[in-house]
């Protein structure tokens, strides 16, 4: 190649790149995979986004769960939505939580997740300057199941107890909240609920040899709207009329 035919390759390669958009940095830094429990052999994680900008020291947790999973398709779905920059672009410091998936752990058993990982979060408040009695939580669908269940349901914190995070609370400031089940006694009104479907988040070895009391007791053992305890936080509940999975009946 001749020097002009050079000098010209190089005047084409730069006005490319100086045309082409310059990647804003990212408005959060993510730490993957922190265990914040080790329950039946497997460990529990959560990701933290803590904001590179200014922090408003407050605190969401994200509970990940789509269909009772917490795989990487329910993290795809909440990156693809802007979850994370959303918040941290706004100060939030946001703790993703996964509480487990359906094949090890039962929806109650998955509450119990959630609520070892908001200890985590409460337990760890003075490391990522948050304050731990304003921290609001969100989910979607399944997610949202279970954000409601925990809420509904709170634990105080025991100062003697042998595991330390039980020292905190379970309680949460706020919520918001988008189509989550939340009667599983009457889930589609007028027709019969998909219980094979659910059959392991009900029990672990699923419905065989239950008989229809026991089924109904753990109904509505698992119906965030039949476990209210108490004054709730303010909830946010956001559901779509056309919505054929989860009937609008249910928020």
């Amino acid at each position: 190649m001749n020097r002009s035919k050079e000098i010209f390759s190089l005047l084409i390669v730069g006005s490319i790149l100086l045309a082409a958009p310059i990647r804003a940095e990212e408005p959060y830094s993510r730490t993957k995979n922190i265990v914040y429990q080790e329950r039946e052999g497997v460990g529990l994680v959560l990701d933290t986004f803590v904001p590179t900008g200014k922090k408003n020291g407050l605190a969401i947790i994200d509970t990940l769960s789509g269909a009772w999973h917490s795989e990487q398709a329910q993290l795809d779905d909440h990156m693809w939505a802007g979850i994370f920059d959303t918040y941290c672009s706004r100060g939030y410091t946001v703790f993703m939580i996964r509480p487990g998936s359906m094949t090890l752990f039962t929806a109650l058993e998955m509450r119990e997740n959630l609520k070892a990982g908001i200890r985590w979060v409460k337990a760890h408040a003075e490391e990522y300057g948050i304050d731990p009695d304003k921290v609001g939580i969100t989910g979607a669908s399944a997610g949202g199941h279970l954000t409601l269940l925990t809420l509904v349901d709170p634990d105080e914190g025991d100062p003697n107890a042998k595991d330390p995070l039980k020292n905190y609370d379970t309680h949460l400031a706020a919520a918001a909240v988008f189509f989550p089940p939340t009667d599983f006694l009457d889930y589609y009104p007028g027709r019969e609920a998909p219980l094979d479907r659910l059959a392991t988040l009900f029990f672990r070895k699923g419905l065989e040899n239950k008989t229809e009391k026991e089924v109904a007791e753990r109904a509505q053992e698992i119906s965030p709207v039949h476990n209210v305890k108490g004054k709730l936080p303010p909830i946010l509940l956001i559901h779509g009329d056309a919505d054929d999975r989860v009937p609008l009946s249910h928020s």
